[in-house]
Protein backbone atom coordinates (compact mmCIF):
# COMPACT_ATOMS: atom_id res chain seq x y z
CA UNK A 1 0.00 0.00 0.00
CA UNK A 2 1.54 3.34 -0.77
CA UNK A 3 1.63 6.48 1.46
CA UNK A 4 1.51 8.72 -1.41
CA UNK A 5 -1.41 11.42 -0.88
CA UNK A 6 -2.74 13.39 -4.38
CA UNK A 7 -3.92 17.15 -3.23
CA UNK A 8 -5.69 19.56 -5.62
CA UNK A 9 -6.60 23.02 -5.19
CA UNK A 10 -9.53 22.10 -7.76
CA UNK A 11 -12.91 20.83 -5.63
CA UNK A 12 -13.87 16.78 -6.77
CA UNK A 13 -15.99 16.96 -10.09
CA UNK A 14 -19.22 15.43 -8.38
CA UNK A 15 -19.56 19.33 -6.66
CA UNK A 16 -18.71 21.34 -9.66
CA UNK A 17 -21.45 22.51 -11.63
CA UNK A 18 -22.11 20.62 -14.86
CA UNK A 19 -21.31 22.36 -18.32
CA UNK A 20 -24.58 21.81 -20.75
CA UNK A 21 -23.98 19.06 -23.00
CA UNK A 22 -26.75 20.45 -25.06
CA UNK A 23 -26.32 23.49 -27.47
CA UNK A 24 -30.28 23.71 -27.32
CA UNK A 25 -30.42 23.09 -23.31
CA UNK A 26 -27.85 26.20 -23.05
CA UNK A 27 -30.12 28.12 -25.48
CA UNK A 28 -33.26 27.32 -23.38
CA UNK A 29 -31.76 28.10 -20.06
CA UNK A 30 -29.97 31.40 -20.82
CA UNK A 31 -31.22 32.91 -24.02
CA UNK A 32 -29.58 33.58 -27.34
CA UNK A 33 -25.50 34.09 -27.38
CA UNK A 34 -25.20 37.91 -27.67
CA UNK A 35 -21.85 39.82 -28.87
CA UNK A 36 -20.53 41.33 -25.43
CA UNK A 37 -19.36 44.51 -27.29
CA UNK A 38 -23.31 44.63 -29.03
CA UNK A 39 -25.68 47.39 -26.89
CA UNK A 40 -29.26 46.69 -26.01
CA UNK A 41 -31.82 48.70 -27.53
CA UNK A 42 -34.71 51.16 -26.31
CA UNK A 43 -37.29 48.25 -25.21
CA UNK A 44 -34.72 46.31 -23.89
CA UNK A 45 -33.13 48.88 -21.97
CA UNK A 46 -36.55 49.51 -20.55
CA UNK A 47 -37.98 46.19 -20.00
CA UNK A 48 -34.69 44.16 -19.82
CA UNK A 49 -34.39 40.62 -21.85
CA UNK A 50 -37.22 39.99 -23.89
CA UNK A 51 -38.98 36.81 -22.52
Amino acid sequence: MSAFVFRSSRPHESILPRAHRDAHQRYLTYGPIVPMDSRPGLIERIFGRAA
